[in-house]
């Protein structure tokens, strides 16, 4: 799965993989819209706090989607090379604040329904094979996350060359582009702050339950084609 797959776009909207992949650039023809949540603010309690999910997409991503908007818009419109180059942080940090949270929202799942839920299947049979056990995994990738140095994202990722997931991290809101995503955790403090404060391994220990198994082992599968 690209993770140019993760954007809510309207149907008229064209983009070049090649050119995405060296620069986040989309040729742009229509506007990239906020995606609405699989489920209420409210579904993912107690483990995350119906506040910290409104502000964090209502406003949050919002502003990724509003910026991305934006410098697309400048985009088109410059006509030098040092223009182009200008905007160059402004696409990827909003094309990568807008991807990301596309993609983070579908991860998650209500703890009563299919949340922190691994059923039995190809990605438990990965995790085990990579890892050594499903909670060895989910240690590795906490301990990993935990360590980020300011904000950033915490990734399980299915590399291609090896042909093994991995736990990888990215800084800010860049995107993962060496491995296909399977599992991404937000670990910006307006992910958990309002709920956590700044104990990390609380947060990151109780997301698990409301971890969407069944969509990463739909990526896990879709990566390895």
């Amino acid at each position: 799965m690209s993770w140019v797959s993760t954007l809510s776009r309207p149907a008229t909207r064209a983009f070049s993989r090649t050119a995405v992949n060296r620069t986040p650039v989309v040729l742009a023809r229509g506007e990239h819209t906020l995606p609405k949540l699989p489920y209420a603010y409210d579904a993912l309690e107690p483990y995350i706090s119906k506040e910290i999910m409104e502000l964090h997409h209502t406003k949050h991503h919002q502003a990724y989607v509003n910026g991305l908007n934006a410098a697309e818009h400048s985009f088109a419109k410059a006509k030098t090379p040092k223009e182009l180059i200008i905007l160059q942080p402004a696409l990827k940090f909003n094309g990568g604040g807008h991807i990301n949270h596309s993609l983070f929202w579908k991860n998650l799942s209500p703890a009563n329904e299919d949340g922190g839920k691994l059923p039995d299947g190809p990605l438990k049979n990965a995790l085990i094979a990579d890892f050594g056990s499903v909670e060895d995994f989910k240690k590795r990738m906490n301990t990993i996350t935990a360590g980020i140095q300011g904000s950033g994202w915490g990734w399980l990722g299915y590399n291609k060359s090896t042909k093994k997931l991995e736990v990888v991290t990215t800084a800010n809101q860049d995107p993962l582009l060496s491995h296909e995503p399977i599992i991404g955790i937000d670990i910006w403090e307006h992910a958990f702050y309002l709920q956590y404060k700044n104990v990390k391994p609380d947060y990151l220990n109780a997301i698990w339950n409301v971890i969407n198994f069944k969509e990463a082992e739909k990526r896990y599968i879709e990566a390895k084609l």
